[in-house]
């Protein structure tokens, strides 16, 4: 679903992405982790075509992001870790105009914003503008903003912070379903509890390089994620 390969990105003499190759399949959920200024961020907005990277290839779904891509972007969603919104339009019209871009019928797209804003207890709230809501309720907007068009790749940056238990424990089985149906997750967090418990496989960043990568059970082995972290942040590069 989503193949980085060999991934270098540069801000002038410091390299932020180091020859990183990460492959998203089908089904997966998959997390990335590494404290801030790892490189996370720089990965996720190279893969979704925000930032223009130095060398490697990313693909989706067989397309190469820098030969076609609207064709990619037409297959993904990506949430940032501060969602940025268009604060003087409501929440409905926000949905609609996500909808309008990405070419979601009247009837298609007023059934899942139904679904989803019932489901995040929402509803009530979409005709406020965006500029009242909180913190939260601005993520629970972008969640469904991102859900809308059922893209076959989510990408997220930090999806959990700001979210009260029960919006993320949704946000969990969101998730899971998404994967079920055969699309793919691919999101950083700095919650080690939660990677260890919803993914199906998790990569370790630091300082640009990654330096493990693998099924839960691979990278942890008889440890927990946190103890893992802790020891390979420890270690130098």
């Amino acid at each position: 679903m989503l193949r980085i390969e060999n991934l270098t990105k540069r801000y002038g003499d410091k390299v932020a992405v180091d020859n990183l190759s990460l492959h998203i399949a089908p089904g997966e959920i998959y997390g990335f982790i590494g404290h801030n200024g790892a490189g996370k961020t720089t990965t996720l907005k190279s893969a979704v075509g925000i930032l223009k990277f130095d060398a490697g290839t990313i693909t989706i779904n067989g397309v190469d992001l820098k030969k076609d891509p609207l064709a990619c972007k037409k297959q993904l969603a990506y949430i940032p870790d501060n969602p940025d919104l268009y604060e003087y339009m409501s929440g409905i019209k926000y949905l609609n105009f996500i909808a309008d871009i990405f070419g979601v019928s009247a009837e298609e797209r007023s059934a899942r914003i139904r679904e989803l804003a019932d489901r995040l207890e929402l509803t009530a709230d979409l005709a406020q503008p965006i500029s009242e809501y909180s913190h939260g309720m601005k993520q629970k907007l972008a969640v469904i903003a991102a859900w809308i068009h059922e893209p076959k790749l989510i990408l997220m940056d930090e999806p959990f912070v700001g979210l009260d238990p029960k919006a993320s424990h949704l946000l969990k089985q969101m998730m899971r379903e998404h994967c079920d149906r055969g699309g793919a997750i691919f999101f950083s967090t700095h919650v080690l509890e939660v990677a260890e418990k919803l993914c199906d496989r998790v990569a370790i960043i630091k300082q640009g390089k990654l330096i493990r990568s693998g099924t839960m059970d691979e990278v942890r082995g008889d440890d927990s994620l946190e103890e893992v972290f802790l020891e390979l942040e420890g270690e130098a590069c």
